[in-house]
């Protein structure tokens, strides 16, 4: 990785020591415990037994997101448990402690990635088409609703693949691909085995992305890494701005449902081994391999080009 990915993160602070990296997810554990309550930074601040200041920056660098933004998080994670439960939308909203509803759609659609009340039990009344086909690198599923794609999974069969979509969406309205959905998903598909097989370039698909807000920091920042290169956990963590968030990092590339298409297949650990990736690590390295191969077939390409356009000229 060059150097210059990480040369304008903000200066590296010492490492918590181990005691204070404790207390830290002690407050964290302790947030998500009364994420429904009021939470001022004070209140926080006792539970580590510091000031407010100097919590607020070191709960950041251990966790990797803010005290507030945790508890949204935790309050959104909770809204989501109390809707897949069979509580009505207003339940929901005030159980999770959202103090009222003229706001809450705006604060929780995006974390949902659908309306509370499609979410709610397992997105009942949303919409999903999914087709399941036989790649280069194994079976894959891909799922769409009208925003985009919502899920990417290889499996071993059908049958557990589709298990897989329905415990995402347990109460969505899950249809095999007809003739008119079929073509574009089977056309994703296709232009996506091309990506990971012969080192074509990844879609540019539609994604309907759904995860917190540290989650899709973490994504975004994948995405732009180019396929033959990679990124250290570390280096990630430091290239969003959390320089100290390793594992929470590391949890982000775990939660990703979109494979290949969001490629965390390219995060590793710091020392270079493979780390985890929820397909398996021989699908990792195989990935990687490939990559590797085709960015080189493809530099060796160019230089050949470049080569034989100046013997021309």
């Amino acid at each position: 990785m060059p150097n210059s990915r990480s040369s304008s993160s903000p200066a590296i602070r010492p490492a918590p020591s181990p005691e204070v990296a404790a207390r830290m997810r002690h407050v964290a554990e302790y947030i998500a415990s009364h994420a429904d309550e009021p939470l001022p930074l004070a209140r926080l601040a006792r539970q580590a037994d510091m000031s407010a200041t100097h919590l607020q920056r070191t709960f950041t660098q251990v966790i990797g997101v803010s005290p507030k933004a945790y508890q949204s998080a935790q309050r959104l994670e909770q809204f989501k448990r109390r809707l897949r439960e069979g509580d009505a939308v207003l339940d929901a909203t005030f159980g999770a402690g959202y103090g009222s509803t003229s706001r809450v759609y705006e604060q929780v659609t995006g974390g949902l990635g659908m309306t509370p009340s499609a979410y709610r039990s397992g997105g009942a009344g949303e919409s999903i088409v999914y087709a399941v086909r036989e790649t280069g690198m194994g079976l894959l599923l891909m799922a769409a609703t009208t925003r985009g794609v919502c899920l990417v999974e290889f499996g071993d069969s059908d049958a557990a693949l589709v298990a897989r979509l329905t415990d995402e969406f347990p109460r969505a309205q899950l249809e095999p691909a007809g003739d008119t959905a079929r073509a574009p998903l089977d056309a994703w598909m296709a232009a996506l085995d091309a990506h990971m097989v012969q080192g074509a370039p990844r879609p540019d698909l539609p994604l309907d992305v759904r995860g917190t807000a540290f989650q899709v920091k973490v994504w975004r920042f994948l995405m732009h890494v180019k396929p033959g290169e990679v990124v250290s956990y570390t280096e990630l963590a430091a290239g969003i701005g959390h320089p100290r968030a390793v594992r929470a990092v590391g949890s982000a590339c775990g939660a990703n449902r979109l494979a290949v298409l969001i490629p965390c297949h390219r995060a590793l650990r710091g020392d270079g081994s493979l780390g985890g990736y929820r397909w398996g690590l021989d699908r990792k390295r195989t990935l990687l391999d490939r990559e590797r191969r085709s960015a080189a077939e493809h530099s060796s390409r160019s230089h050949a080009q470049s080569s034989g356009a100046l013997a021309d000229g």
